[in-house]
């Protein structure tokens, strides 16, 4: 698992696996997954990230948040 931030776009990108994009759903406009073509997720987006993030309803919920918490990300719901 892997742990990107993007200031200038206050973004958090979590690297799920190490395979090929296929396609993203769009959970809300705050929270994006990405696919890989066996349909099992390869990363999550979060964006808006200084307020918070909600980690509701997305895969490896605990997994992610014992990530962005090592990162000082504040995790509003999971």
């Amino acid at each position: 698992m892997e742990f990107r931030y993007d200031k200038e776009a206050d973004a958090n990108y979590v690297r799920l696996r190490h395979e090929q994009y296929a396609y993203r759903e769009e959970i809300n406009t705050e929270r994006r997954i990405d696919y890989a073509a066996d349909r099992k997720p390869i990363g999550v987006e979060l964006l808006c990230a200084s307020e918070g993030v909600d980690l509701r309803n997305l895969p490896e919920q605990d997994a992610i948040s014992d990530l962005l918490s090592q990162h000082h990300i504040k995790v509003l719901a999971s």
